[in-house]
């Protein structure tokens, strides 16, 4: 426990006093160092953790949430109504894909057509939003959707037409020609990243195993869940309920993206802490020239009873008090900024006439932030200790002056 007299002294030596001014600029560039260093930490956890989040979201609304690929037989219908995949799922949707060749005029592209049953297509997430043009139940015979990054591509609009060319091959009396296939383009969307955009086509189930002469056999389960955050947990369900396909989910199929930000957000935490213990060794500096300025004050106590003890625990509490305030006030700052991070970015854009965070290459229009509670407390909870441990070396140097040897020559 800390004594009534242990605090009291405590504030006394915290107060400033006239000749203890380069002792107070170490004590401000600590204030401050360990306060912006908390604050930094924040902001880029921040704004990682938005970055993931919206990257996560902008997938999950393209991509099936887990898609069970058969092998070598038909997929199991009876096991649609199975009372665990109804609980986790939100739609189970059939469907199929394949790659071709687009062709309009003197343009052509490599992309992939999905095809989904004409009730199925308009249940999809990306066909409801705000962004999507033209018809959501035309999705029949060879009507097609693009994305509206590839109508620039190939400057086409609602209501062209274009040629779609299969891998596929015909047999003709000149040879095997690949098969075509004219479509008429009946709505665009917009999913928000732009390689999906500009290589992703949507077109009717049963017209695409035409075009591709794909097997009944051979359609996908897609399966959109109610959490697709908690995605592993789920998939193991799926697993035991489809035992002879092959699972996989979204996060399989970004797996390396995903590892590499959250080595790279590990990475930030480490080099992003060396400014806290920086700021940190500033308290060593600042208490132990306190010590020193204080020797008498010092003698004096131990002269009158103070025990050790007390003495390494005043010391120790300016350390910690200094180190703690700072990590709030660090903190209030990190947060704020969090907060406001996209309206600061825009002033700042706006003063200095630069792009600050291009859509061209993080495919997102604005800067996204998200405040985690848990990352905020790890944070702080890093701040304190290791201003706790570099509290305690100048506290025990306090505490073994000798106080008559330094009550003698005053």
């Amino acid at each position: 426990m800390i004594s009534q007299l242990e605090k009291e002294i405590t504030f006394r030596f915290l107060r400033a006093r006239k000749n203890d001014g380069f002792l107070n600029i170490i004590s401000i560039f600590s204030f401050v160092g360990i306060g912006l260093g908390v604050a930094v930490l924040i902001i880029v956890m921040s704004v990682m953790n938005g970055f993931r989040a919206e990257l996560i979201n902008k997938i999950v609304g393209f991509n099936s949430h887990i898609t069970v690929k058969p092998y070598d037989k038909k997929i199991n219908q009876d096991k649609f109504s199975n009372s665990q995949l109804d609980f986790i799922s939100n739609q189970l949707i059939l469907s199929n894909s394949g790659e071709a060749i687009i062709m309009k005029k003197n343009t052509s592209k490599g992309i992939i057509l999905r095809g989904y049953k004409e009730n199925d297509f308009s249940k999809l997430k990306i066909i409801n939003n705000n962004s999507f043009i033209g018809n959501r139940n035309d999705l029949n015979n060879y009507n097609i959707s693009i994305g509206k990054e590839l109508s620039f591509t190939l400057n086409v609009n609602i209501g062209d037409k274009i040629t779609i060319m299969s891998p596929v091959g015909v047999e003709t009396i000149i040879g095997t020609l690949p098969k075509q296939q004219t479509f008429t383009i009946v709505s665009l969307f917009e999913s928000g990243l732009v390689d999906f955009d500009n290589n992703i086509a949507f077109v009717n189930l049963e017209t695409l195993e035409e075009l591709f002469d794909f097997d009944i056999r051979d359609r996908n389960l897609e399966i959109y869940l109610k959490d697709p955050q908690n995605i592993e947990k789920q998939k193991k369900i799926v697993q035991k309920v489809f035992p002879d396909e092959f699972i996989y989910s979204w996060s399989d199929m970004n797996k390396s993206l995903f590892s590499a930000l959250k080595v790279e957000r590990n990475v930030m935490f480490i080099i992003l802490s060396l400014i806290i213990i920086v700021a940190a060794f500033n308290i060593i500096s600042g208490l132990t020239i306190l010590v020193k300025n204080k020797t008498r004050e010092i003698a004096i106590l131990k002269s009158i009873g103070v025990l050790n003890k007390s003495i390494i625990k005043i010391f120790f509490l300016i350390g910690v008090i200094i180190g703690t305030s700072a990590t709030i006030f660090g903190i209030f700052l990190g947060v704020t900024f969090s907060i406001y991070v996209e309206d600061i970015r825009q002033l700042l854009s706006t003063l200095f006439s630069i792009s600050l965070f291009p859509e061209e290459i993080y495919f997102l229009s604005t800067m996204p932030s998200e405040i985690n509670i848990f990352s905020i407390f790890i944070i702080s909870m890093c701040s304190i200790v290791i201003t706790i441990i570099v509290s305690i070396f100048p506290a025990l140097k306090a505490a073994k002056l000798d106080p008559i040897k330094n009550l003698k020559y005053e």
